[in-house]
């Protein structure tokens, strides 16, 4: 079954190669979509696949990369978008 969901990272998570961490673990999982900084210091990832591989990304990004501090992460489902790739966005 496929899922996505949208999640919005709060912490220490800009420059400890965040990501990247993501990048490597979706392609790891087959999972698509995409991972950004925002302004507010947030990061947000976009997630989509098979509904078993989305919750093991969740859950890695629950925990993030050795440097992160992981202070909240919120999850919100999201509508099928069927993304080719999962790719890192820059604003």
């Amino acid at each position: 079954m496929k899922k996505s969901v949208r999640l919005y990272i709060d912490g220490t998570v800009q420059g400890v190669f965040f990501r990247m961490f993501v990048k490597e673990n979706a392609e790891r999982y087959n999972v698509k979509g995409f991972v950004r900084n925002l302004d507010s210091g947030k990061i947000e990832v976009f997630l989509e696949g098979d509904s078993n591989d989305v919750n093991k990304m969740i859950d890695l990004c629950e925990k993030g990369p050795k440097h992160a501090q992981i202070r909240n992460v919120q999850i919100k489902p999201e509508k099928f978008q069927d993304f080719k790739v999962f790719k890192v966005l820059h604003i």
